[in-house]
């Protein structure tokens, strides 16, 4: 036998590829007939319910009369409406995120004291093993920020002596050093990449204790290491909106399923984060980004509704921008009227804008904000509502920091960190059953045949 060349592999690879598909076709119909819940959801929209949990919730809609109608959403981390926590916060101008996972993981707002003690904890996480950013990270850059972050992630497991320790003290001292060191990790990736692979130049800057999670990203992704006040307030408010989002969501699903087998806090981790980085799910940042810029190249006059709504509806008709039809940022599997997270990024989104002299920018946004729903519903003829989710603003506010396109879905990751972990703890604490859902086989029983006989 000799090797095959590459053209023959190719055309082997695509007669393989065309048998794969015609082999694995089921009946649409059955799934009716099985009464198959297919994305986990039940037909009118809501999710098939598939534990419980006290960490977050979101609500879209409410029962009344025996009917489920649209409200303006709703957001509580541990039962605390998310709009008064970032007013908390806010109004006694601090920084947010670190006070957001105390409260995520301990079920409690911390006490002056409390948050002291906190951020002096994670300041202390917040470092890589000795010569991990050179051995690890610098020497196998990616174009995939995502999936250097997650190789990074499960590199980690070697440089713990107690890795696989699922008592809750030990998976909290992971936990910490993950919400602490992943911002690093997905900075130095970054810049690895930056370097090596579009051959600009390499500059490591270590985090400062005394910074927040929000100051030290924006420190060490700036080669001058400066940034204003209202940038590192954004950020950090982003980070909050982005630490959790209930445990139905598909990567913290993925956590409460890969905790559930048992596995180790690296690999739990991981698996959450290369869910995450799907254009589905914490991906489709990415994509509303990509859409606004493509929008600005095209229409002329940012200024005028016809044109813009001729556009949108173009991208509708899967006539523009990705074919898909899919008007990036706007539309939640839950929210409806609003998603509180994307009003309260509007806010700050709006404050920077003027403040880099880019309000041309936010007032497309703001148009596309209120035509692309009444075009959605016309086009699809939708009667759920339909409004701008948090990927809507994320992309514009990430840009104005600064941060490149390869940065923005990371950051998403870099935040729910937090999320996972908490979910992964109440995993473990609160069920400790590995999670197995039933898959109906449909397949027709065969005969062996010899291999001359086929």
């Amino acid at each position: 036998m000799s090797y095959a060349s590459a053209g023959e592999i190719s055309r082997e690879l695509h007669k393989l590829a065309n048998l794969c598909v015609e082999n694995n076709q089921i009946d649409p119909q059955l799934y009716d007939v099985y009464q198959v819940k297919k994305g986990l959801r039940e037909p009118n929209g809501k999710g098939v319910l598939t534990g419980l949990t006290e960490i977050s919730t979101v609500n879209g809609m409410k029962e009344k009369d025996g009917k489920r109608v649209p409200i303006e959403g709703q957001l509580f981390y541990r039962g605390i409406n998310i709009k008064d926590l970032v007013k908390g916060f806010t109004k006694d101008n601090r920084f947010g995120y670190e006070e957001t996972v105390y409260l995520l993981l301990f079920g409690k707002l911390p006490t002056a004291d409390e948050l002291e003690q906190w951020n002096r904890l994670v300041s202390h996480a917040r470092r890589l093993p000795d010569d991990f950013v050179e051995d690890v990270v610098l020497k196998s850059p990616n174009k995939d920020i995502m999936n250097a972050m997650a190789r990074s992630i499960l590199a980690l497991n070697s440089y713990d002596r107690n890795p696989d320790d699922l008592s809750v003290p030990n998976v909290l001292r992971q936990s910490i050093k993950l919400i602490a060191n992943v911002p690093l990790i997905a900075a130095y990736s970054y810049l690895s990449y930056r370097h090596y692979l579009q051959k600009r130049g390499l500059y490591i800057h270590n985090p400062k204790p005394e910074l927040s999670t929000a100051e030290n990203l924006l420190r060490i992704m700036r080669q001058d290491k400066k940034f204003t006040p209202l940038e590192a307030q954004l950020l950090d408010i982003a980070l909050v909106l982005h630490a959790e989002h209930g445990g139905g969501n598909n990567s913290t699903f993925t956590t409460h399923v890969v905790t559930s087998s048992g596995t180790d806090t690296y690999s739990s981790v991981a698996a959450s984060l290369c869910s995450l980085k799907g254009p589905k799910h914490g991906g489709a940042n990415i994509k509303a980004k990509k859409m606004f810029d493509e929008l600005k190249k095209e229409i002329h006059d940012w200024e005028d509704d016809e044109e813009i709504s001729a556009y949108l509806l173009k991208i509708l008709r899967k006539e523009a921008f990705d074919k898909s039809g899919l008007i990036y940022g706007i539309g939640h599997a839950i929210y409806t009227k609003s998603d509180p997270r994307a009003r309260i990024l509007e806010t700050y989104t709006e404050k920077l804008a003027e403040e880099k002299d880019r309000m041309d920018e936010f007032r497309l946004h703001k148009a596309v904000a209120r035509l692309a729903p009444p075009l959605m519903r016309q086009e699809r003829k939708m009667f759920k509502p339909v409004s701008p989710n948090i990927d809507f603003y994320s992309g514009f506010a990430y840009n104005m920091l600064g941060l490149p396109d390869e940065f923005i879905t990371p950051l998403f990751a870099i935040a729910r960190v937090a999320g996972w972990s908490a979910h992964r703890i109440e995993e473990l604490t609160c069920t400790n059953r590995i999670i197995r859902p039933a898959y109906m086989s449909v397949a027709h029983e065969m005969n062996y045949l010899p291999l001359e006989k086929r």
